[in-house]
């Protein structure tokens, strides 16, 4: 790869890059990941290096917005985990999804695109796959009825329970109950 392809990718951002090579920037001291979305450094002041280690050896520290020296840091991941951690904790307590997401610092329309690319759905989309896992789980495995199966799983009333299992399944909570009897979800 020559040098201007390095640069090229430098100044369009390409993650894709990411670990093949570092670029540093004289005027500043730091060096970077190609995917750093830092100021687009002037050609001339752009050197570049095969890993950190030589980076560093050539008197450039890292940088604090795309931690370079870190060869895993992906903050967004981290903080789509963060999310659906704690949402599947949320589901544990029977919570509505956005109590304490505040506490992330971030709006809940980033929330919901960090959380989108990471896992490719939306947290309500999560959130309803797991009242649907469970709520399979319990129509196999358990005798409880499907009122009370509704209400443990979420839902405030039977109606809106057959409505979505109905939606997810294409049948009735009673009908996969009985041709799923016995069977593991």
């Amino acid at each position: 790869m020559t040098e201007d392809e390095m640069y090229e990718a430098v100044v369009n951002n390409d993650g894709n890059y990411d670990g093949l090579f570092f670029y540093a920037v004289k005027s500043t001291g730091i060096f970077c990941r190609p995917s750093c979305q830092s100021k687009k450094p002037l050609r001339e002041n752009v050197r570049f290096f095969k890993n950190a280690a030589d980076a560093k050896a050539a008197g450039f520290r890292p940088c604090k917005r795309c931690r370079s020296d870190l060869l895993s840091y992906r903050p967004m991941e981290k903080i789509a985990e963060l999310v659906k951690q704690h949402l599947d904790d949320l589901y544990e307590q029977q919570s509505t999804w956005n109590d304490g997401l505040r506490e992330l610092g971030l709006s809940q329309r980033r929330v919901v695109e960090v959380f989108k690319t990471a896992y490719g759905m939306t947290p309500k989309a999560y959130m309803d796959a797991l009242k649907l896992k469970e709520a399979k789980r319990l129509l196999t495995e358990t005798d409880d009825h499907v009122i009370n199966i509704a209400a443990s799983v979420g839902f405030g009333s039977l109606a809106t329970f057959n409505r979505f299992f109905k939606e997810q399944m294409g049948c009735s909570p009673v009908q996969y109950r009985k041709a799923n009897r016995g069977n593991q979800v």
